[in-house]
Order: C-alpha cells, then structure tokens, then sequence
C-alpha cells in the first residue's frame, strides 16, 4: 500500500502555535475584570478575538480542512493547560506558600466555565471557519474583507450566545446576559475591522509565500475528520 504523507508548512505551524498561545492566554486574561469606556468586560477581550483573524487567514490561504485541523489542535491544547491548572489547583500547597487565594481566582476554572467556553469555542470557530469558506467559493474568492468580519460575526455570535448562558445563568441577572453577548460581539467584531488592513497584507505574503489559495470546493465539511487535510 502506498501513502501520501500530509505535510503542513512551518508557516501553518508557526499560525498554530499562535493560535493555542491565544487561547491559553485568553484563559487567564479572563480572569480579569477591566472596563473600556465605562463597558465592563473581561481581560480576554484582549487576546482572543486575534484567534479568529488567525482562522481567517488560515482558512483563507490553505482552506478549511487545515482550519479544522487548527480548531482541534487548539482545543486539546487548552483542554491541556486547564486540565493541569485544575490538577495543580486541587493539590495542597507546601506550608510556606501564602497564594492560595491568587493561584486559584487564576487556575481555580470551573468545571461549569470550563465546558461552557470549550463548548463555545468550537462552535464559533468551526462557524467561523465555515462561513469563511462558503463565502470565498460564492465570491469566487473576492471581497475578502467582507468575508473576514462576517464570518467574524458568525463566529462571535455563535461563542457568545452559548458561553454567556451556559455559564452565567442563574449568577448574572437574566436581563444582564443579552448586554453582555451584544458588547461581546460588537466589540469583537470591531476589533476584527480595526485589524483588517494589517490582516489583508498578512493574507497576501502568505498566498505569495506559500503559493497557496484553497478553494473548498467538494470537500467533506465533516468536523470530525481533523486528519484529512487533502
């Protein structure tokens, strides 16, 4: 039997690695309220929303068996890192060590948060990352940027309108929670148009680096197939 071995580039690589330090990141930034312009929201808004101009530019350029091989990757590697903050959480600490309260307001995640965010996560992405795709083959793979923020938008909206419930219902008031997803999402999406000029030149090095422009057509949109990348 022959096989093809499925290679990706160190740029893809390079995009992955970012893309989990995002949402490792985006885990602990959270765990900080800030307000901006007298908007409360959560530290997380920093970071995070530069995940889903990564699923853009890696859908865009290499397509979206590659995006879905970059969801996965980034969820088992934020399973990871909460899985051990939790271990690491849940054991005693030495007699000298005064942090207790601090280490767990950081690593103490839990496990109704947890599910929530990794439940919405996915969701939004592989939203994303569709619509990203299914637009690009009805364009016929011009206006990128309209693409990038409404795929954006799909992808806030579907992560906001599951995490917020999930995890929030029952301890921030129920007239509160449509607030709080609607700023999510619109900021979100802001900060997705704000970064759109530095994005499209980002695109175009890479499809004249890599030589790439993946159009999805015929391809097995199927989540569950993260290994076929061809």
């Amino acid at each position: 039997m022959i096989k093809t071995k499925q290679q990706v580039s160190v740029l893809f690589m390079l995009f992955s690695i970012l893309f989990c330090v995002c949402l490792i990141a985006a885990n602990i930034l959270e765990t900080k309220q800030i307000s901006v312009l007298g908007i409360s929201l959560t530290g997380g808004l920093i970071v995070f929303p530069v995940s889903y101009i990564i699923n853009d530019c890696v859908c865009e350029v290499w397509g979206f068996q590659k995006a879905r091989l970059l969801i996965w990757t980034g969820f088992a590697m934020n399973f990871f890192f909460v899985s051990v903050g939790a271990l690491c959480d849940w054991i005693p600490g030495a007699a000298y060590w005064t942090n207790d309260a601090g280490f767990h307001a950081i690593f103490g995640f839990a496990p109704r948060v947890a599910a929530a965010s990794f439940i919405a996560f996915v969701i939004g992405s592989f939203a994303n990352a569709y619509v990203m795709s299914k637009m690009k083959i009805l364009d016929g793979g011009k206006r990128f940027s309209l693409r990038a923020v409404l795929s954006t938008m799909a992808g806030e909206t579907c992560d906001s309108v599951i995490f917020f419930p999930l995890a929030l219902a029952g301890v921030v008031p129920t007239e509160e929670l449509p607030k709080l997803m609607l700023w999510q999402v619109v900021l979100k999406t802001l900060y997705e148009v704000i970064a759109l000029p530095i994005t499209i030149r980002i695109v175009k090095k890479l499809k004249t680096h890599e030589g790439e422009d993946a159009y999805d057509n015929g391809i097995n949109y199927s989540i569950w197939k993260v290994f076929s990348l061809s």
